[in-house]
């Protein structure tokens, strides 16, 4: 068996090994990494042979670790270890790939899905189902942007709706306030004015990751995508994408029961900032780092940074992930959004789950 893992901005890794009886056999690493002492890597090699072929990423990176310091208390190994380029957890996600139990970009198909406007509370609906539908092996990974006309606020799945929204404000501009399943920060949402875009992708993807290396990881092509329509990003905090001009996008995730990972985005475009502070109980000190302090009249960092009409971004979008990964045109199936329009029915839409923390 062989596996692969490309540290992010470093080396490659490559283990062959074999199984036998449940454990794992004749471990050879090996890579374009730099390591010292040379001896290093024949230990790396005992450490990981012999472990049941059900240990987790953390457990066989431990073990990694475990067997160096031991060897170098045995005098085995003469100096410090140094790992250069690589560590034990990408020793571990390289294993984890040559058993199958974790997966790269390029094992799977992704349907990319742009089904014109729905609902909020419908789009938030088909996030649960599609996700579902994933982890029950009826649906393989799924790229959905979402497009939508009346005005919403989506908060995520722990907010409190009175310490998030001002209920009054947002009855008087006519928007509808919708809970979503995941995490994160409220989405103030008229029609046009940001880029939204949910992932769903298998856990083995993720395999290993803490959340806070997943969202780097499943957020790297949105980095890519922007460099596509001239804007200079990076990952900011634990969920954010920034710019030189401020955040740009929040990202959210909820990890599910069966090996599904729900993972999406909303950018800023076109926002319009005096009436989202309105709506939205913001305080100073929430927003003095996101680039929205003065809040005077629009928050645009997308529009203004690439001068392009949305639906371009969206192509742009679109197209750098078909680049990058294998990708078809995909569309929902009919009794996935007959669930979703049940679910908005019964849950979204029912103002118990909206205030269920209230």
């Amino acid at each position: 068996m062989h596996g692969e893992y490309k540290v992010p901005g470093g080396k490659l890794v490559t283990v062959d090994l074999a199984t036998r009886d449940g454990v794992l056999a004749h471990v050879r690493v090996a890579g374009d990494f730099f390591l010292e002492p040379d001896d290093a890597l024949v230990e790396i090699d005992a450490a990981l042979t012999g472990l049941p072929v059900d240990t987790t990423t953390s457990r066989l990176a431990d073990a990694i670790r475990e067997h160096l310091a031991a060897a170098q208390d045995a005098g085995r190994l003469i100096g410090p270890v140094a790992m250069i380029g690589f560590d034990e957890r990408a020793v571990a996600v390289a294993v984890r790939r040559a058993l199958g139990r974790s997966t790269s970009w390029e094992d799977h198909s992704f349907e990319v899905i742009r089904p014109g406007p729905f609902p909020p509370a419908l789009h938030t609906a088909l996030d649960q189902v599609l996700t579902e539908e994933l982890a029950a092996g009826r649906r393989g990974p799924t790229l959905r942007f979402w497009d939508w006309e009346e005005p919403a606020v989506v908060i995520g799945s722990f907010q409190s709706l009175r310490n998030e929204v001002d209920l009054e404000a947002a009855e008087r501009y006519g928007i509808t306030v919708v809970r979503r399943i995941s995490g994160g920060g409220a989405m103030f949402m008229e029609a046009g004015n940001c880029i939204t875009f949910s992932l769903v992708v298998p856990g083995s993807l993720v395999d290993g990751m803490s959340f806070e290396e997943s969202y780097a990881f499943l957020n790297q092509w949105v980095l890519g995508a922007l460099a596509d329509v001239g804007v200079t990003a990076t990952l900011s905090g634990l969920n954010d994408i920034s710019s030189p001009g401020g955040k740009l996008a929040g990202s959210a995730q909820k990890r599910l029961v069966g090996g599904a990972v729900l993972h999406h985005v909303t950018m800023s475009y076109d926002i319009d900032a005096a009436k989202m502070l309105e709506v939205l109980r913001i305080g100073r000190e929430k927003v003095s780092d996101k680039g929205t302090r003065s809040a005077a009249k629009r928050v645009d960092p997308v529009r203004s940074q690439t001068q392009m009409p949305r639906e371009a971004v969206i192509d742009a979008f679109e197209a750098h992930f078909r680049a990058r990964y294998p990708s078809v045109t995909g569309e929902l199936r009919p009794e996935e959004l007959e669930r979703a329009e049940q679910l908005r029915v019964r849950k979204f839409a029912d103002p118990a789950w909206t205030a269920r923390v209230p």
